[in-house]
């Protein structure tokens, strides 16, 4: 752990090892106190962009503060968080403010923009997150700035990704960009909440471990957006498994990106496959499988799931769905498409391969969740 570093953010993000940046700006910068958009500190974001785009850099933003601007609009108490109808009204009140003023700010400096609202489903169901990789990708080979957000008009409580960090980073394994900058109201993480005495800035982190995840507070600093510590360290987690470095820095200067802006470093792995990548992002799961610690230690070397290692089973999925797979302490380390419906799984938990053909009437397959489809967390 390292602490205190200051410098320019974009250095840790050259175009040379970074084709594809992706910056998510949070809705405390956006926005301000009275719900009015604070156009000369975007004028400012934009010129750094278009800096960037200059030296062969594609940038894609993914902007917060359609809630808040539409909430001023529409006169909504509590920034239009009172409840989910409201929050879906200014968001679609916000929405059109908001892509308007970044067109106008990009246009400014010669960019185009495009519009992208997407909702967890787009990104967690692999066909329509191929679909909308696809279009990413195409903006981005087109020199066009994509300015995304989550698609809250239609979003309920249960279905949504209730934060733009863990949205940033999923959008960098959609776009296979190499770096995420989380711009938010905060300048990184501390090893306790920074309002505490004695709270050190990390300057970077190489390994997220539960030391870090223990340094994280919930909590967002304006009251104005939905993410706290928890969800950027999440981010993190989401954007190194793809082979993204992500950055969590300070906005509250006038040009963030092109200046010394105070930041926490999340070092990636060394990358998956794309679509493990897309495994080890994903947020919702069809179900769970507990393992004993023999199969966690087999998937550990690269081995399949067996059923002989699965000691129980949660959760209404079918074959090709998403598992979260837990170890014997509880602890969530792996995920993996099932190649069995749970009725099947229920049936031939601990078993070796000739009951199971017993117990299913057909031929097992050769894994519960086979290694080419299964990911370490």
């Amino acid at each position: 752990m390292r602490v205190r570093a200051i410098g320019g953010i974009m250095s840790l993000f050259p175009p040379a090892s970074c084709a594809r940046l992706i910056v998510k700006i949070g809705s405390a910068l956006l926005i301000d106190t009275d719900g009015a958009v604070r156009r000369e500190w975007l004028t400012g974001i934009a010129a750094d962009i278009a800096a960037r785009t200059k030296e062969g850099q594609q940038v894609a933003v993914v902007s917060s503060g359609a809630i808040a601007l539409g909430a001023r609009r529409l006169g909504l108490a509590k920034g239009g968080r009172a409840s989910l109808e409201d929050a879906q009204a200014a968001a679609a009140t916000g929405q059109i403010a908001l892509s308007q003023v970044w067109a106008e700010v990009l246009g400014a400096e010669g960019l185009t923009a495009a519009q992208m609202l997407v909702t967890l489903d787009d990104l967690e169901h692999r066909r329509r997150y191929l679909n909308a990789a696809a279009t990413l990708d195409r903006l981005l080979s087109l020199g066009v700035v994509p300015v995304i957000n989550e698609n809250d008009s239609v979003a309920t409580a249960e279905i949504r990704f209730g934060d733009n960090d863990r949205l940033a980073a999923r959008v960098a394994q959609a776009a296979g960009a190499g770096g995420v900058i989380l711009l938010s109201d905060i300048d990184g993480l501390y090893d306790r909440n920074p309002s505490l005495e004695g709270a050190r800035h990390v300057a970077r982190v190489d390994r997220i471990d539960a030391a870090i995840e223990a340094m994280a507070d919930t909590g967002s600093a304006s009251g104005m957006g939905s993410g706290g510590m928890v969800s950027k360290i999440a981010a993190a987690r989401i954007a190194g498994a793809a082979g993204a470095n992500l950055a969590i820095a300070s906005g509250r200067t006038p040009r963030p990106l092109s200046g010394e802006a105070r930041h926490t470093l999340f070092v990636a792995d060394k990358g998956a496959s794309a679509r493990k990548a897309w495994l080890a992002g994903g947020l919702t799961a069809k179900g769970r499988l507990s393992i004993d610690a023999g199969a966690v230690k087999a998937l550990g070397g690269g081995a399949s799931l067996l059923a002989a290692g699965v000691t129980g089973a949660s959760g209404d999925f079918q074959r090709g769905d998403i598992l979260d797979i837990a170890g014997p302490e509880g602890r969530v380390v792996a995920r993996g498409l099932s190649e069995y419906p749970a009725a099947d799984v229920a049936a031939i938990l601990g078993l070796g391969r000739e009951a199971q053909e017993a117990a299913l009437g057909y031929a097992p397959r050769s894994a519960v969740v086979h290694r080419d489809h299964l990911v370490l967390l």
